[in-house]
């Protein structure tokens, strides 16, 4: 298993230009048992403390294996990280948690080398501290042959999205005994690494694949047709898309090619801000702040992580964070704002992940930090 280590206050100089003011919060770190590539924390109110994360090994030989993890956490400012549960899996390439607000329990949904999608139950246990932390496996269904790379809930819980290593995509209803996929199709000539529902237009699906394509589906179709296709602007292949939650116009994505664009969907024939920003590094994920709008945490793979803010048609760094050695992979905000002990009100928690050196590390980024 993992070694727990807590670390203290450090005030941190930003670089690159980014705003070196205020101090930033190194809370906790911890060594998982594979390489390290998603972390999310629960989005339902009563779980908000609730962090999972997830781990995809391949073991090369005659016949190669692909092994992983999920590991759940309870995750506090004062607290650090305290390991509440671990099963071995499949490998594990995406894990995200169905929404809140939908008279829903918590669901962890699951996408792995071995093409299932699993849903987990977030239960209670007498033995787990807290009274919270167990993952009990509610459904599963193989998807396909090829591997599960990529998930998205859609806003109301009822159906998830799977991209996969062959370029199709997967649309599963979630039912109360059973997974049932509903629609199959091709989308994209290579690796599916991002399929991300519209959270305003649900029946809209967003997809991005290494044929450096991003395509827009209207899942009303039977057999879905794209509304718009991209493929001009990414110059690598497409790793993450996001909608923006507060503005039903916008959309970010990230690329191989190292850049965070921004992009109005009225308009797709080039981004709003045509010389987007360039992070130093992959865009492998993009994460909305729960509760400052257009704040977004980016996992940069050859150059850890960012904090920036995206305001119509700009985009600014605010901070990076360089403290995991390895792919930059996993990130995430927690939901809710933390309370210092001198009853100082402080901005959201991350929780960032690490591939090859295995490290997960809990900080509070010093760009978010209410006044």
């Amino acid at each position: 298993m993992g070694l727990i280590r807590f670390v203290s206050w450090t005030r941190t100089a930003t670089t690159d230009g980014a705003a070196a003011s205020g101090a930033r919060m190194d809370v906790a770190q911890y060594y998982l048992d594979g390489n390290a590539d998603a972390v999310e924390f629960c989005p339902h109110y009563s779980s908000y403390h609730i962090l999972a994360a997830a781990t995809y090994t391949l073991q090369e030989g005659v016949q190669s294996n692909r092994s992983g993890s999920i590991s759940l956490f309870s995750v506090g400012i004062d607290t650090g990280l305290k390991l509440l549960y671990h099963v071995e899996t499949a490998g594990v390439f995406d894990i995200k948690w169905n929404p809140d607000g939908t008279n829903m329990h918590p669901l962890l949904a699951q996408a792995d080398a071995d093409g299932y999608l699993r849903l987990h139950g977030l239960g209670c246990s007498p033995e787990v501290s807290e009274g919270k932390g167990v993952l009990k496996e509610v459904s599963g269904e193989k998807i396909s042959s090829a591997m599960c790379l990529c998930l998205d809930w859609n806003p109301s819980s009822t159906s998830v999205s799977v991209g996969l290593s062959d370029g199709s995509i997967s649309v599963v209803t979630v039912g109360e005994a059973e997974l049932q996929p509903t629609q199959a199709w091709k989308a994209h000539e290579f690796e599916l690494w991002a399929a991300s529902f519209d959270t305003h237009q649900p029946q809209l699906l967003y997809t991005g694949s290494d044929d450096c394509r991003l395509s827009c589906w209207d899942l009303r179709e039977s057999t879905p047709n794209p509304v718009f296709q991209n493929s001009k602007t990414h110059k690598m292949g497409v790793c993450c898309i996001t909608k923006s939650p507060t503005n039903s116009n916008v959309l970010l994505t990230g690329s191989y090619d190292e850049f965070l664009r921004v992009w109005d969907v009225r308009s797709v024939s080039k981004p709003v801000n045509e010389s987007s920003t360039c992070l130093g590094g992959g865009v492998w994920r993009i994460k909305h702040h729960p509760e400052l709008s257009g704040l977004v945490l980016a996992a940069c793979m050859h150059n850890g992580f960012a904090v920036a803010r995206a305001e119509g048609d700009r985009l600014e760094v605010l901070e990076t964070y360089n403290k995991n050695e390895s792919l930059a992979y996993g990130a995430d905000w927690q939901r809710g704002f933390c309370m210092m002990k001198n009853g100082t009100q402080r901005g959201s928690l991350v929780a960032t992940c690490s591939f090859y050196d295995r490290l997960l590390r809990i900080w509070l980024p010093e760009s978010q930090m209410v006044k």
